[in-house]
């Protein structure tokens, strides 16, 4: 008997495994999700800039380190809000904002901030070079525009498209649900960056099935109808498992370009309010983790998800609390975690324990000492 319906995935020439570099850009359900990965040792970079929502702002953070483009005093602001004293004059002690990223890149300085900026931007550059594949999680189709921005500078007549609006007045803001055009250039774009940084990396595109219900029911279908058949167009466009004839014609572009399907997988199959945190938006544990599990039979092999198995089983023990950390019997689970670390590592190319090698390692000197 079948009691729900269950998302068919046709299957990727993508493969994951122990010894792949793997990005992460969007929503917070892509941070979720590259924590699933992080969590069982593979190798990821998320959201380097911060959780961006839209598929411009993604695009722009892309393109910014696709350019190599060095951050500078152009690209943060002060935050003034309230910090006038009584006689008018601008108190300095505001931190300092980019519109391009999120709060956790603010600085108490102006150079501090702009340190950060070009930290992730190095760090990020470096990591897609070698991304052997980009996810790419599209969270709605509303964009906020900075009406005073320099058009010129993203190619749109509304004003700069802000990644993060970090609590500022509204009024300095135009906020729309941009078209299925307008999202599918932008993806084109994210497109043609990466490969311009690594033509052997492949991208997936998924939609969040994180609800925005602030902007109502209705108008949350119509964002996330509108990512849908901007994927959809891109993918007819200029996209297969193994790459249309324009791409295949363009040197930069060797790697496939897919798309996994989260939204319906929440929609269809895990439709029941159980699956949900509760906020009733949200997913749950459950669902974030049973997520990964399609992912894994989507992009793993066999023997791959056999490897993660045994990290799994590794992990439970190695997050396991330490009652008493100087007893003998401590000292003894210690060791067998090294030894077990010690073999999953030379058994599965890529594996990288020697955070939890370091962390017992301290364990029993501890307990010797």
């Amino acid at each position: 008997m079948e009691l729900f319906t269950k998302i068919d995935i046709p299957a990727s020439s993508i493969r994951i495994n122990y010894t792949s570099r793997i990005a992460f850009f969007g929503s917070c359900f892509a941070d979720n999700i590259s924590a699933q990965f992080a969590a069982r040792k593979f190798s990821v970079l998320a959201n380097p800039f911060g959780t961006v929502y839209n598929p411009v702002s993604i695009a722009g953070q892309i393109r910014a380190i696709a350019d190599g483009k060095v951050f500078g005093e152009k690209d943060v602001f002060q935050d003034a809000r309230g910090l006038q004293d009584v006689r008018g004059k601008q108190d300095a002690r505001g931190p300092w904002y980019s519109w391009d990223a999120h709060g956790s890149l603010s600085g108490a300085t102006r150079e501090e901030c702009i340190e950060k900026l070009n930290e992730a931007a190095k760090r990020t550059r470096e990591f897609l070079k070698q991304a052997d594949v980009v996810f790419i999680t599209l969270g709605t189709a509303f964009v906020y525009y900075l009406k005073d921005g320099d058009s010129s500078s993203v190619g749109n007549a509304h004003g700069r498209a802000v990644a993060n609006c970090h609590r500022q007045a509204p009024a300095l803001f135009e906020r729309r649900m941009i078209t299925v055009e307008e999202a599918a250039r932008a993806l084109e774009n994210i497109v043609r960056d990466l490969h311009r940084l690594n033509p052997k990396s492949h991208i997936v595109f998924t939609v969040s099935p994180l609800r925005h219900m602030g902007d109502g029911a209705h108008n949350n279908t119509l964002s996330k109808a509108t990512l849908l058949l901007a994927i959809n167009s891109i993918k007819q466009k200029t996209m297969d498992s193994i790459g249309s004839a324009s791409l295949q014609n363009d040197k930069a572009s060797r790697a496939s370009t897919g798309y996994f399907p989260s939204y319906e997988i929440v929609m269809d199959e895990l439709r029941d309010y159980r699956f949900y945190a509760d906020d009733m938006v949200h997913l749950s544990k459950t669902a974030e983790e049973y997520i990964f599990e399609r992912m894994a039979e989507t992009y793993c092999s066999e023997k791959t998800r056999a490897d993660i198995a045994q990290v799994e089983k590794l992990m439970r023990m190695a997050n396991h609390r330490i009652a008493d950390p100087e007893s003998p019997a401590t000292h003894a689970f210690a060791e067998k975690i090294l030894a077990q670390a010690g073999e999953l590592e030379k058994k599965i190319p890529g594996l990288d324990l020697s955070e939890e090698k370091q962390k017992f390692r301290e364990t029993t000197l501890h307990v010797r000492g």
